[in-house]
């Protein structure tokens, strides 16, 4: 067998002057014969290939038989394997006995067997590639009825989708290296000398409660009723990593980019919201305060893209990109009920969850915390207590599954309109869920004029004192 020159397709100089898919006949061979000779080469390679990832149809048809054979606990030789593929009618789909005999004769090394299926595995994401990019030239110059946005978002799912068939990494950690990689960074965080897996919130009770603030790798729901303050809440976190030098990005499907950046100068400046949106209201004292506003605002890593309808793959690219560019500790989305599914013929539910479970894998994928808004359920407000619980998320049981942390925002204020007015800004973070931590809640304030939670001033009783103080409780 000439294994340089594989079905002679080569040899031929018309044929050699066409497009061949990339391949490597060599490595193909040499994993099979790996596999053949020595069963547990199975171990270093199952993980990595699948039957699609080899170029010879023959050699498909080997993998499929060995691979049904060693996970049956039963040995794949030259023999039993022959026998099962004539069983099936497909012995000479593998080219017949013979030929599986001298795939047993080739092994150049089989030490490097990984190696070796590393190398198909290449050659397979590489003719996925060329497919991809064929199929994408013919939608381009035959579109049909969609738009070129609808082409672009076709190529964008596409290529991410090849993007997420990398290589398998070999990342057990044995319990001694572990160890001491923990100890480390315990003395590191004891020092003061870094070693944090986590931000600061910038609202200290709520830190506390969750041992210190935002951990990478997680995905934190932030659920509440419309105007309860959810997107304040986000956006007032958000400053608070980006003024620490956290890049932050926010995808933005509710409010438009220039209303994220009036937002944000009302919380910096403390002028009122109103008094930023309609310049000609603005007062001859604010414009000192406009103006270091805007030289602080200028310095941080906050990102804001107000694109509509993302989906998960969508999101994916966005994210990877700031990371790329920019760096990324924290992306918020707001909010998840505007996120739509990667096939919108499947339920709602179906696409909530793909979302939700999306969002956790690219909070682990990019090591950021990946702050997901979303509404609850309007059956709240028909309880006597209107504090959400867990079942209150709409649409989707995913949101209470995936999320690391739940948090709800609610303010008593907007739950019972007729309560005095220094109620209007107290409000309780509750911390629904927690996983590795405690639920519990916290109570800060809410400076409605400028959508901005913070903590809540030590020499300012808060309104519940001031009721009992005045005889009873509401």
């Amino acid at each position: 067998m000439n294994m340089n020159e594989p079905d002679g397709f080569l040899a031929d100089p018309e044929a050699a002057t066409l497009r061949v898919p990339p391949h490597s006949i060599e490595s193909e061979t040499a994993v099979l014969g790996a596999l053949l000779i020595n069963n547990s080469a199975w171990d270093r390679v199952g993980d990595l290939l699948a039957e699609a990832d080899f170029y010879r149809p023959a050699h498909r048809v080997l993998f499929s038989a060995i691979a049904a054979l060693v996970n049956s606990n039963k040995p794949a030789d030259v023999v039993t394997v022959f026998e099962r593929l004539r069983d099936q009618g497909k012995a000479e789909d593998a080219g017949g006995l013979s030929y599986i005999n001298e795939l047993a004769q080739y092994l150049p090394s089989a030490a490097n067997v990984r190696r070796y299926a590393e190398i198909v595995r290449e050659k397979s994401v590489l003719r996925q590639l060329v497919a991809a990019s064929d199929e994408l030239a013919a939608a381009a110059f035959n579109p049909g009825d969609r738009t070129a946005a609808e082409v672009l978002d076709q190529a964008q799912q596409q290529i991410i989708a090849l993007g997420d068939q990398g290589a398998p990494r070999d990342d057990w950690e044995g319990t001694e290296d572990g160890m001491v990689a923990l100890l480390d960074r315990i003395e590191d965080q004891a020092q003061g000398t870094g070693g944090q897996t986590f931000v600061p919130t910038g609202l200290a009770e709520l830190d506390e409660l969750l041992n210190g603030g935002f951990r990478e790798g997680h995905l934190i729901a932030l659920g509440g009723r419309p105007s309860m303050g959810k997107t304040a809440l986000a956006m007032s976190i958000g400053n608070t990593f980006a003024e620490a030098g956290h890049a932050v990005g926010m995808l933005s499907m509710e409010m438009p980019r220039t209303e994220v950046h009036e937002r944000r100068m009302s919380m910096v400046s403390q002028i009122h919201l109103s008094r930023v949106q309609r310049g000609e209201r603005l007062r001859d004292f604010d414009w000192p305060r406009i103006t270091e506003a805007t030289e602080r605002l200028r310095r941080t890593p906050f990102y804001t893209s107000d694109q509509v309808g993302l989906n998960i793959n969508q999101v994916r690219a966005k994210a990877r990109a700031l990371k790329r560019r920019h760096g990324l500790r924290l992306l918020i989305v707001d909010y998840l009920g505007l996120m739509a599914g990667t096939d919108s013929k499947m339920s709602r539910a179906y696409q909530l969850d793909e979302i939700t479970k999306g969002l956790k894998g690219l909070a682990k994928e990019l090591g950021i915390t990946v702050l997901m808004l979303a509404q609850i359920d309007r059956k709240v407000e028909q309880r006597t207590d209107q504090r959400p619980l867990m079942s209150d998320f709409r649409d989707s049981g995913s949101v209470e599954q995936d999320a690391d942390v739940c948090i709800f925002v609610y303010r008593e204020c907007r739950a019972k309109p007729g309560l005095p007015k220094e109620w209007d800004y107290i409000a309780e973070l509750i911390v629904a869920k927690q996983r590795g931590g405690a639920a519990g809640k916290v109570e800060v304030m809410y400076v409605g004029e400028n959508t901005l939670f913070k903590d809540w001033p030590e020499d300012q009783p808060k309104p519940e004192s001031r009721v009992r103080v005045k005889g009873g409780d509401l």
